[in-house]
């Protein structure tokens, strides 16, 4: 059941000198992750824009990252982008990984972050079972050719597809090393095509890709192997995860930390250095009895560093379709330091609180979060 936003951390931003240096002794620490180290805590979150006509990013675009490098941020994770599969791609405009221009396109994106002082790295995606009306001609697929509600929808993915799924994630992240990004995230969350093999609610196959937690893990593990073995070993594997899917926020991969643990440690043994933990509100504890957000369990369970994010820096609750959240004032962050200081996440992600201010990351740090600029969903429609 959702928690009331009068649970939420205050949306008072004042910081003043104790809160400025508690701010940047926390968020200003590097972090290192691999052969990649980061200047600080902070990184930009994805969030789809559909600002790459054909699939290719343009200079319009290099601008827009380079400019939240530049505010800050200490690593860049772009947009989701499609890999070389062509039921991988749900909607238009979205940028894909794959083919010359598109990854021309993405080098110079990465050169301009880079020299703002950022790191970056694409976030890969395959859509699954998501259509819209205006969906490419691809069909979709999952699991079991069923959608969401678990409609028919699509088709089952054969063992055949699976492999060439496999493959191109692995192509996409030997081709993110190749031309200068710094690490790669599998996007894994949010009902998409690793999510829907994940949970049970699309997974019912009888095969070795379905059944228990560990084999519903086997195809994001697969996947993760393929990655980790396509790039150098010091060269960061990120993965995102959800327990709630896009239009479906009550769904759950796990009820109970050990159920968790049981989807989570194949990934960590194929190869994954850091998980993203996509919640709506960082706050909130993820199971009873504790007080970890989603992200600390993952890293208390995992072993690895794990990163936290939702409705960070906003007022208002990021909220699912039709109570998306439009505009939100600015919210202080000392709940979030509190949790930083006891080491329970290593990184924090933000996403509307920098589409709205690209130096967010920049006033976070030298308490001047009163002069951050207030989200408003009307700038997803604009390079800003």
């Amino acid at each position: 059941m959702a928690t009331p936003w009068t649970d939420a951390p205050s949306t008072d931003t004042r910081s003043g000198p104790e809160g400025h240096s508690r701010a940047a002794r926390l968020l200003g620490r590097p972090f290192t992750l691999g052969d990649l180290t980061l200047r600080n805590r902070i990184a930009m979150a994805a969030v789809t824009r559909r600002f790459s006509p054909g699939g290719v990013p343009g200079e319009d675009v290099a601008a827009y990252y380079a400019r939240r490098a530049a505010g800050g941020a200490g690593l860049v994770i772009t947009e989701g982008t499609y890999i070389g599969r062509e039921a991988a791609a749900a909607y238009t405009r979205v940028p894909h990984f794959h083919g010359d221009e598109a990854l021309a396109g993405w080098a110079r994106v990465a050169d301009r972050v880079h020299a703002a002082g950022g790191r970056i790295m694409p976030q890969l995606w395959h859509t699954g079972v998501a259509r819209t009306e205006a969906s490419p001609g691809a069909p979709a697929e999952g699991p079991c050719g069923v959608d969401l509600d678990g409609r028919p929808h699509g088709g089952a993915m054969t063992l055949d597809d699976i492999d060439d799924v496999v493959r191109s994630f692995a192509e996409a992240a030997a081709a993110a090393e190749r031309i200068g990004f710094d690490g790669v995230e599998l996007h894994g969350a949010h009902g998409y095509l690793i999510d829907t093999f994940l949970w049970h609610g699309t997974n019912t196959r009888a095969d070795a890709y379905g059944g228990d937690f560990a084999s519903r893990a086997r195809f994001a593990a697969e996947i993760a192997a393929a990655v980790r073995a396509a790039v150098s070993p010091g060269f960061p594997v990120l993965f995102r995860l959800s327990q709630w899917k896009t239009d479906h926020y009550d769904a759950r991969l796990a009820e109970r930390p050990e159920e968790l643990e049981e989807l989570l440690t194949p990934l960590a043994a194929a190869g994954v250095d850091a998980f993203h933990a996509s919640t709506r509100r960082y706050w909130l504890p993820e199971f009873e009895g504790s007080d970890l957000n989603l992200a600390g369990w993952v890293k208390k369970l995992t072993g690895r560093p794990s990163i936290t994010v939702g409705s960070v820096g906003l007022a208002q609750q990021f909220d699912g379709a039709p109570g998306r959240t439009q505009r939100s004032g600015v919210s202080g962050i000392a709940p979030l330091l509190d949790r930083l200081e006891r080491d329970e996440f290593d990184l924090v992600a933000v996403a509307r609180a920098i589409v709205a201010d690209p130096e967010w990351p920049a006033k976070a740090l030298t308490g001047r979060l009163d002069e951050a600029v207030p989200y408003d969903a009307s700038l997803l429609d604009a390079l800003v």
